[in-house]
């Protein structure tokens, strides 16, 4: 095992849920104020993935009075206390881009029906 391998190993998180693209995550970020820190939730769609081990990283977008905002977290980061999956979206796509574009009821993804 080289040096890079060992460095990666110890950065990964393996508490992770799993979730996918087309899913509603909340994600608990460490906010550093100062000599302060607390924790914010950023809850929206996860419109892309991207990366494996340590460089992976999943993109979230949020609307925000009436504002669309994304956020690209890296997955292992120590940043990030907890992601929680809320729903599981049904997608056929890789990275939801398109709704960029889109605004309202239109941008609304549908629920992945459970198997029982």
């Amino acid at each position: 095992m080289n040096l890079v391998e060992l460095v990666d190993k110890d950065n990964i998180k393996n508490d992770l849920p799993e979730f996918q693209v087309g899913d509603t995550i909340k994600v608990h970020v460490v906010i550093r104020e100062g000599e302060k820190e607390r924790i914010q939730i950023y809850r929206g769609d996860v419109i892309a993935r991207k990366g494996s081990g340590v460089e992976a990283t999943f993109t979230v977008r949020k609307m925000s009075f009436g504002i669309g905002v994304e956020r690209i977290f890296p997955l292992h980061s120590k940043m990030i206390r907890t992601i929680e999956v809320i729903r599981h979206g049904k997608v056929r796509r890789a990275k939801l881009y398109y709704l960029r574009d889109l605004r309202g009821k239109a941008a609304r993804l549908k629920e992945k029906k459970r198997k029982n």
